[in-house]
């Protein structure tokens, strides 16, 4: 926060201390440097691969209108970052975002199409931008405790672009006619959960941390990727889409009950 307030309607305050205002003004001019490093990068990316697949200007319009929105997400988000840096481990989940953004331009596209295998070059390629992008997900964490940086900020940012991204490989599941629309709950859970606690505030109490739901989700993306193969059959990849959507449904009611149980019991009257 920029400044204490005393108490309400007050109308005096705590000014913040100039170095804590100093660190602010740090964190903000190196995630703005990140981040536009990143949409540099997004841009060249997006405009080659566009020329090399045929897939005209507004694919390159569709990554850069999904990453701006992505980045004005996490730059609000700032104010919740307790350390003067940005730090690497962020700027590692930044790159995935990034990524998942010129994947998530291909919905609507030419490419992936069913039959896959009609388009296996193109379908590989996808494969493993989407492979190395899951994959960067293990080094973001990693960094952050290594380099002291860990935070409920980075975590938040490290969730939510994984939610994104199981998303985005649903919609690209879909549109390769490798399973029904029904794999889009997969992506939509997690942002049903969230407006789901809005009518019911006790879905956002606290839960401990569990190997379960990181597994799961694990399973659920590499699940999605597997589906996009070009040598894996319609029929084979909507069973694996729908066991993967089962145990993510599963784990869903597991936290549910969990948090159901420990909200506030209403005082009696």
């Amino acid at each position: 926060m920029l400044q204490t307030m005393k108490s309400a309607g007050s109308s005096s305050f705590t000014p913040q201390p100039r170095q804590d205002i100093a660190d602010r003004q740090g964190l903000a001019g190196d995630a703005a440097r990140d981040l536009t490093a990143v949409a540099a990068l997004l841009l060249l990316v997006a405009v080659s691969l566009a020329g090399a697949a045929g897939l005209g200007l507004d694919y390159t319009a569709k990554a850069l209108l999904v990453f701006a929105a992505a980045a004005w997400l996490v730059w609000r988000g700032l104010g919740a970052h307790p350390h003067a840096r940005f730090g690497p481990a962020n700027r590692v989940t930044l790159v995935r975002l990034g990524a998942m953004t010129l994947m998530a331009a291909l919905v609507g596209e030419a490419l992936p199409r069913a039959p896959l295998d009609a388009m296996p070059a193109a379908a590989w390629w996808l494969v493993i931008a989407a492979t190395l992008t899951a994959l960067l997900d293990a080094v973001d964490g990693a960094l952050a405790r290594r380099s002291g940086l860990a935070s409920a900020f980075g975590a938040r940012f490290d969730m939510e672009t994984d939610a994104a991204f199981t998303l985005v490989l649903c919609a690209l599941v879909v549109q390769a006619g490798q399973a029904g629309p029904w794999i889009l709950a997969s992506g939509l859970m997690r942002y049903a959960f969230v407006a789901a606690a809005f009518a019911w505030p006790w879905l956002n109490g606290p839960l401990a941390p569990s190997k379960r739901r990181q597994t799961v989700c694990v399973v659920q993306i590499t699940t999605l990727i597997v589906c996009l193969g070009p040598i894996v059959p319609p029929l084979l990849a909507s069973t694996l889409a729908a066991i993967s959507l089962a145990m993510l449904t599963l784990s869903f009611a597991i936290d549910v009950r969990s948090l159901a149980r420990q909200r506030p019991t209403p005082p009696e009257t």
